[in-house]
């Protein structure tokens, strides 16, 4: 008994001894070490024309923000609105805008925030050879409805017009369908023609583009590249040819041009409000404007 005794009484000792040696923390002296700060993660997912903006702006916030982490996806416009509507991300990229059914759903989960972060000009892109390098808007609409299916038709070679369009979860798809094939109202009710190839991202539209020289697509102005090349689009027979530019979307002289948004659901605050005013501000618009969409104001 007492040597169990006293081989306790040396481990109370070395244990004493040992606590005494531990350098003092504030709580020796009465304070509390408080918690390192909680890092906010904010999902972004959706549009594919946004994706390399989004993922831009992402980086340049977290270089000054390092207890906010922002994902950014891709997958198209009605994948990111789905994926907010069902809770599984926090920012939809949409390069059209929510419809009213969409909408809907999303505001049974909360208050929906509807927030314009830049706009974009569409490009109509055919390979480099080609020899039409411009055309009417009403021409165009003809050419994706299947009503001039050969070059020759548009003072190009004699060729049939291999058609590319995004898929129809893309938001470039539905603003190309309700601008360009239904004419802003014009032709209501208008579809692609049966032959359109429906591609998975607008890379695939600029590789295609790239290896075939009777195709004709259609891109956002940050995936132009000398590749490919952009046709002068025409109100009309008579009106000048205007080339796709950020400057030609800004003075509207440019018709086929967009905005872009950002689509939320919930109260903008804390980490989200942080983003948000980011990404609007001079130094986040200053992204948009690196990588050829257009900021918000000049």
């Amino acid at each position: 008994m007492k040597k169990f005794f006293s081989i306790a009484a040396l481990a109370l000792v070395a244990s004493l001894a040992l606590t005494g040696c531990q350098p003092k923390t504030p709580a020796d002296n009465g304070g509390t070490t408080p918690p390192p700060p909680q890092k906010a993660t904010i999902i972004v997912n959706g549009s594919d024309t946004m994706v390399n903006m989004g993922a831009a702006l992402a980086e340049e916030f977290m270089k000054t923000k390092e207890n906010i982490e922002v994902v950014v996806s891709g997958g198209g416009s009605g994948t990111g609105i789905a994926s907010l509507i069902n809770g599984s991300c926090d920012i939809a990229q949409s390069s059209r805008a929510m419809k009213q059914e969409e909408k809907d759903n999303a505001g049974k989960q909360g208050t929906l925030h509807e927030v314009i972060v830049a706009f974009d000009g569409l490009a109509a892109v055919v390979h480099p050879s080609n020899p039409v390098k411009e055309m009417t808007l009403q021409d165009l609409a003809k050419i994706y409805r299947g009503e001039i299916t050969n070059w020759k038709d548009v003072g190009g070679n004699d060729a049939n017009i291999v058609l590319l369009s995004r898929d129809t979860t893309s938001g470039t798809h539905v603003f190309f369908k309700e601008f360009v094939v239904q004419e802003d109202g014009k032709a209501k009710g208008a579809e692609f023609a049966d032959q359109t190839m429906m591609m998975p991202s607008t890379q695939a539209i600029v590789d295609e583009l790239t290896n075939n020289v009777n195709a004709i697509g259609y891109v956002g102005l940050g995936y132009l590249k000398p590749s490919i090349t952009a046709l002068g689009m025409k109100a009309n027979a008579d009106a000048p040819a205007v080339l796709p530019s950020v400057a030609a979307v800004q003075d509207n002289t440019y018709g086929l041009a967009r905005p872009l948004f950002f689509y939320i659901v919930g109260n903008l605050e804390g980490a989200m409000q942080t983003y948000i005013d980011y990404v609007l501000s001079p130094a986040g618009q200053k992204v948009v404007a690196d990588l050829s969409f257009v900021p918000i104001s000049k």
